[in-house]
């Protein structure tokens, strides 16, 4: 039963109840050195997420995914990254530009992340409980007792075994499906209405993965939370999201209901990525089918469209064009000149 939630002198000014509760639009997202030139790890990055809804952001290591998440919450280092273009909207507000003031009404409470290294992410020398509890006493201003308690009845919550005898146990005593539980209810501590969830599963094994994925379904079922999902991993989005975002080299290759994409690729990038997936259908066929090449570096993206040196299909437009999402009818896109062709090919 989905849990309703109401805030009460807490409202942000100037919102929007039937915008988006996140979107994104064009957002570039660069890294500047000293010494070299600048890195453009996100080129013009769009999506919109909803209350129950799950867009998932997919792709190789290096493609922008991680970055753009924390470009939501405004976590990006400043030097040596910068926001050049877009926006990013909370209920139709555009965060970009606000105060810090305000950004800290937002983490937390409206948007909340789970970070992809739990182990990295918490503090080694405090208490796991200690370390939840102190989004109550900073938010909500609890009293360290009550705090402490809410935090253990989270741990409960996200079925840590013995929570209130673990709470006073350290981030190294547990183990790594254990710590993301930790991550999960610090996320989940003050009910948000947008969860990022960047690499969840990540060095878990594949029981661990199911477990964690059905929390975070679970979760999102009873508090109706929007989850964007950034993952590299198609086996762990096919069962939980409505729609994928598929990034290469900073930029959008393809955007589609997630049975449309799985069904019917509208772009060579994302073909080759589901043709390099193990599938028990055809486990004696032989080999698995690698996308050829590595990603570009990306302060030297090719000229045309990114994924041209590695892409089967690409012709000499490809070089020297550089291809922009467009819609390429069912609701999805696709930033592919022959886009099509692939999907007649299917």
């Amino acid at each position: 039963m989905t849990e309703t939630r109401t805030r009460t002198g807490d409202d942000l000014p100037g919102t929007d109840p039937e915008a988006p509760l996140l979107e994104v639009r064009d957002l570039h997202v660069e890294f500047r050195s000293r010494t070299g030139p600048p890195v453009h790890a996100v080129n013009g990055l769009s999506y919109a997420v909803d209350a129950g809804e799950t867009v998932a952001i997919l792709g190789e290591s290096g493609s922008g995914k991680s970055v753009s998440a924390q470009a939501v919450l405004g976590l990006l280092p400043s030097p040596p990254a910068r926001i050049t273009g877009g926006e990013i909207r909370y209920r139709g507000v555009d965060m970009l530009g606000r105060k810090d003031r305000w950004l800290r009404r937002v983490r937390g409470r409206r948007v909340a992340m789970i970070f992809q290294d739990a182990l990295t992410a918490l503090n080694p020398v405090i208490p796991v409980a200690d370390q939840i509890a102190e989004m109550f006493r900073v938010h909500e201003r609890l009293g360290r007792a009550e705090a402490r308690t809410r935090a253990v009845e989270l741990m409960d919550r996200v079925r840590i075994p013995a929570a209130a005898r673990r709470a006073s146990d350290y981030p190294h005593q547990f183990s790594g499906g254990m710590r993301q539980r930790v991550m999960i209810a610090m996320a989940l501590a003050l009910r948000p209405d947008v969860l990022i969830a960047d690499e969840p599963t990540t060095a878990l094994d594949v029981t661990v993965q199911a477990q964690i994925m059905k929390l975070l379904a679970e979760t999102q079922r009873e508090l109706d939370t929007a989850l964007v999902l950034i993952t590299h991993d198609l086996g762990v989005v096919a069962d939980v999201a409505d729609r994928i975002v598929v990034m290469y080299a900073g930029s959008v290759m393809e955007q589609a209901p997630v049975l449309d994409l799985y069904a019917r690729p509208a772009h060579p990038y994302t073909e080759g990525l589901l043709a390099a997936v193990p599938r028990v259908d055809a486990a004696r066929s032989g080999r698995l089918t690698p996308i050829t090449g590595a990603p570009p570096n990306l302060a030297k993206i090719p000229s045309g469209c990114p994924f041209h040196p590695r892409c089967p299909r690409a012709r000499d437009r490809c070089t020297t064009e550089r291809p922009e999402p467009r819609d390429v009818g069912a609701g999805r896109l696709s930033a592919c000149h022959y886009a099509e062709e692939v999907l007649g090919d299917e």
